[in-house]
């Protein structure tokens, strides 16, 4: 089911669980191109978390509705890593996989499970390294990254009203899943 604003937990592996991002330019790349087609389509992330080898956004999807987004995206950046590492073939894991949410009753579950990634992986080693990883939205949510396209104020705002208690209050959500 695709309905233009079905909450959706996408996640996209690498082909062989072999890694998607080589260096920075590529996951720069990759979130450039989230944001232009995120704006072009109307569709809304609210969580993201890109790993070495594997992707997770949550979002909203826009009104062409996620299969345009994830093939606009996938694709596009298929084509440009490939050619940048001179190699061929398929770089992702079959298209995507997609679980469609309840958004009341999931949504900051899931964007604490995505915003928490890199620290389960040990990417970074505690949430003092999280607020600055710039590879997860985690950072844009307390202030420390700016990404437009990111729906920062709608998270928030499930918080607090102002702007400052809601970071403090997600924060303190996010430590309260690693106690």
């Amino acid at each position: 089911m695709d309905a233009p604003g079905t909450l959706h937990h996408v996640m996209i592996r690498g082909i062989e669980r072999a890694d998607i991002f080589r260096d920075d330019e590529d996951r720069e790349q990759f979130i450039s191109r989230v944001g232009e087609i995120a704006e072009a389509t109307g569709t809304r992330i609210f969580a993201w978390t890109l790993m070495d080898n594997h992707v997770h956004l949550l979002l909203f999807s826009g009104s062409l509705g996620l299969p345009k987004f994830t093939r606009r995206l996938l694709i596009g950046y298929a084509v440009w890593f490939n050619q940048r590492h001179q190699r061929a073939g398929h770089l992702f894991q079959n298209r995507y996989k997609s679980i469609v949410c309840e958004e009341d009753q999931y949504l900051l579950e899931l964007v604490r499970y995505i915003h928490l990634n890199p620290l389960r992986s040990q990417v970074v080693q505690n949430l003092e390294e999280l607020d600055r990883y710039r590879w997860s939205g985690h950072g844009v949510l307390i202030g420390n990254l700016q990404h437009d396209w990111q729906e920062k104020e709608y998270v928030l705002s499930q918080f607090g009203r102002k702007e400052r208690q809601s970071v403090r209050a997600y924060r303190k959500f996010i430590e309260e899943e690693r106690e």
